[in-house]
């Protein structure tokens, strides 16, 4: 693999992040018939037609709210993770959503002009999606009850605390589960929920 790392302005075929503070950066390139990775002093290389599955997906962490994740998994071979947020300092994740966005649609349109037999998924494995679904739920709704009661007792203050948190709780778990619902997608219409446009 060549040593170039960040990618040019409007090149949609490099993409550079660091997923953690303490760790290598990843570098991926994608070459006229496969997609080539690479971090520290290990380096590989997976054909476009050997692409078994790709998932996409919304993973929000607690120093950034807003960070979408590609896992993609060969034919053989360990799994690769590509994140739109990259570790600058000890309390920073920089967004990198175009440069993301650009590189992701482009190895869509790469796996699939390879005729891979691959299967192109949305959100998270259904097991874990429907139940916490549920659970999401019954708490949004035991706390809409629990304002309601405050407020037919006359503790307006108790009821001001729960419904402000009840807005928190639908707003960052509601968007969670609205761009994570298990579908499949096609690669030439990638969803601009799971990556976005810049």
């Amino acid at each position: 693999m060549s040593d170039e790392r960040a990618s040019a302005p409007g090149d949609d075929t490099a993409y550079s992040h660091k997923p953690s503070l303490m760790g290598a950066a990843w570098h991926f390139q994608l070459r006229p018939d496969a997609l080539e990775w690479q971090t520290g002093r290990y380096q590989g290389r997976i054909p476009y037609a050997g692409i078994a599955r790709v998932r996409l997906s919304f993973r929000p962490v607690t120093m950034q709210t807003r960070r979408f994740v590609t896992e993609i998994w060969p034919t053989s071979g360990a799994k690769l993770s590509i994140a739109s947020t990259s570790w600058r300092s000890l309390v920073e994740q920089e967004a990198q959503d175009r440069a993301y966005g650009a590189f992701i649609r482009e190895l869509n349109r790469r796996i699939a002009a390879a005729d891979a037999d691959a299967s192109f998924e949305t959100g998270v494995l259904p097991i874990l999606y429907w139940p916490g679904l549920v659970v999401f739920a019954a708490l949004a709704i035991g706390l809409a009850a629990l304002a309601l009661r405050a407020l037919q007792i006359g503790q307006f203050t108790g009821a001001a605390f729960v419904a402000g948190f009840l807005g928190l709780l639908l707003w960052q778990s509601g968007n969670y589960f609205r761009r994570n619902r298990p579908g499949r997608y096609r690669p030439d219409a990638v969803p601009g929920e799971l990556v976005p446009e810049g």
